[in-house]
């Protein structure tokens, strides 16, 4: 059973209030995260507006909650798909066949050839604002670790004399991944998904800078704090809450990847 520590239980509550915000944002106050008003334009706090509204009169208490429940779905899907597929691609790899080791280190080897982020530029640019062209670019990138890791850790046991007692008793490849396998894999899969899930998240933000990731009038994390840069003299808090937001849940993220399992 995974016991977490302190660090971990601190990041796993952070990302539990920014989630039930994010959910529970549109429960507590009706509207539209990209109706317009232009009557109240940089409106700042109030008792109908809880957290202001931006340049177009939009309801940034909406508006944020919108922007964090893409990042989270991104950084949720991202971490899922990359596990799965580097995880299963390190096993067999390890497992199976040298030729197939060796195909699978060098579509590594392919992909490394360029930096994650250019790799993210690229696929974003054949379909620009897409939400899944971007959640394939960055699984594209992130199950390299998995693949990595699983591959290490499966190469070690295949010799070891648990597995080939399985094997000389006749137990399927399931029962020994089930058994043997996974059982070690799995304590080191929580630290790579947590940096994982940060990584899925400042890369979809970068993107959002450069004006190539997700388009108006979705809320985004990366494209709010660009929009909103040029206010910051006349609504400092429009631009301090979508940053506020950024760094709080790729803190929590951090922070349960850094803290050590007891």
């Amino acid at each position: 059973m995974l016991r977490l520590s302190f660090t971990q239980k601190s990041g796993l509550l952070i990302l539990a209030l920014l989630l039930a915000y994010a959910l529970g944002a549109p429960l507590l106050q009706s509207g539209d995260a990209t109706t317009q008003n232009l009557s109240q334009i940089l409106t700042a706090p109030n008792a109908d507006y809880w957290m202001g509204t931006d340049h177009f009169g939009r309801n940034m208490w909406l508006r944020l909650a919108e922007a964090l429940q893409l990042s989270l779905m991104m950084a949720a899907l991202c971490v899922l798909t990359s596990a799965l597929i580097g995880v299963t691609a390190g096993v067999l790899a390890a497992t199976r066949a040298p030729w197939f080791d060796r195909l699978m280190d060098g579509v590594v080897t392919m992909i490394l050839a360029l930096p994650g982020l250019v790799l993210v530029l690229i696929f974003a640019a054949i379909v620009p604002g897409s939400f899944w062209m971007l959640y394939v670019a960055i699984s594209l990138i992130q199950w390299i670790e998995y693949f990595r890791i699983s591959r290490a850790i499966t190469q070690r046991l295949t010799q070891s004399p648990a597995v080939q007692s399985s094997q000389l008793m006749g137990f399927g490849e399931w029962y020994i991944f089930r058994r043997h396998y996974w059982p070690a894999i799995a304590p080191q899969l929580f630290t790579i998904a947590a940096f994982g899930a940060a990584n899925a998240i400042l890369m979809m933000a970068s993107l959002g800078f450069v004006y190539v990731g997700i388009q108006p009038p979705l809320a985004e994390l990366g494209l709010m704090i660009v929009e909103h840069f040029s206010y910051y003299s006349d609504a400092p808090w429009l631009l301090a809450q979508p940053l506020i937001a950024l760094a709080l849940v790729v803190l929590a993220c951090q922070l349960m990847g850094r803290g050590k399992s007891l």
